[in-house]
């Protein structure tokens, strides 16, 4: 049964279908006002990008886990008084060669309920906006310049921006093929890998950075790092028990203790990572690939930007997506 909304407040509904798993936010906001408050998040691990890298194609089974996950969302944001809704498909659905059929599965789930929703696939600039404004919403525009970097499954988006008065003003950004599926996919068929394996990783990751060369890191007076992979490592460094967003949320990590901890990660089973109280069970076999990406990134900010620790927010993409709702509504 639907909780009740405030007076004057609307419910909207984001999904956000990436790589590695599909989330869901259901917020509640006043348009033409700041600020969402949470109804419900929900994330699973569906693995829409297996084996997309090797094969161009999305595999039927990851289509059919996506459209169990979907279904039970639709389902969800109905019963909880969701006005509107917007779905967005990242670094998976791009380029595959059969996307047509996951286009049409997400217009004929999401119709049942929300006639002529349906995921789309967004412009880099688009998926820049939304990843930082989502990223920065609870922190002080004083603080700026940012960094913001969405490390996922198929691609880290690296975004350079500030806040002007409320508005985001994006100074650089680039969407890099450097994802923790992808990597492990490409060069970590090993458990635990091997020192050549790393190597190799190592190599394609340096690749990839070095194209976002004309992004103005330097200009950055705080690093902020969202999505799963960032969310765990900081569970993990903070020598949590269990995944608690309250205390990862607006958490500060040095780099040398983020190094650390990547790097036990990188060296370890899958089986080992798996028993850590923080580690979701889907991203035990991937993390290790986001943990060489992350490392990089450190070098990165330390040497470009001459930063030193790390910020951690659980906010992200889908919370830009929510807000991007919620301005349409005011419009």
């Amino acid at each position: 049964m639907s909780s009740p909304v405030r007076d004057g407040a609307v419910r909207v509904g984001a999904v956000d279908c990436g790589t590695n798993s599909i989330r869901l936010l259901v917020a509640e906001g006043v348009p033409g006002q700041a600020g969402l408050v949470d109804v419900t998040r929900e994330m699973r691990i569906i693995r829409l990008g297996e084996g997309v890298d090797a094969t161009g194609r999305i595999a039927a089974g990851a289509i059919s886990r996506c459209r169990t996950a979907l279904t039970d969302y639709t389902t969800t944001m109905k019963d909880l008084g969701v006005q509107a809704v917007r779905m967005v498909a990242t670094s998976a659905t791009r380029d595959a060669a059969n996307k047509t059929e996951f286009f049409d599965m997400t217009a004929e789930v999401l119709g049942e309920h929300f006639p002529g929703a349906v995921a789309e696939v967004i412009s880099g600039q688009t998926e820049a906006q939304l990843t930082f404004a989502g990223g920065v919403s609870d922190l002080s525009p004083a603080d700026g310049p940012f960094v913001v970097t969405d490390l996922g499954g198929g691609s880290t988006e690296i975004v350079v921006g500030e806040l002007v008065r409320g508005e985001v003003r994006i100074l650089g950004a680039r969407s890099l093929d450097i994802g923790c599926v992808r990597i492990t996919e490409r060069t970590l068929p090993s458990d635990p890998p091997t020192p050549a394996e790393i190597a190799e990783a190592r190599s394609v990751i340096a690749e990839a950075l070095a194209e976002a060369g004309d992004v103005p890191v330097g200009r950055a007076a705080r690093w902020v790092g969202v999505a799963g992979t960032f969310t765990t490592l900081s569970a993990l460094a903070q020598g949590l028990g269990e995944y608690d967003p309250k205390r990862i949320h607006g958490s500060v990590i040095s780099l040398d203790r983020m190094r650390e901890v990547c790097g036990r990660l990188v060296a370890s089973t899958v089986t080992e990572r798996r028993s850590l109280g923080p580690m979701h069970p889907g991203r035990a076999d991937v993390i290790g690939g986001g943990s060489i990406v992350v490392q990089a990134l450190c070098d990165v900010m330390a040497e470009r930007a001459g930063l030193s620790e790390l910020t951690v927010s659980e906010k992200d993409i889908l919370d830009g997506i929510a807000m991007s709702v919620l301005a349409r509504l005011d419009t």
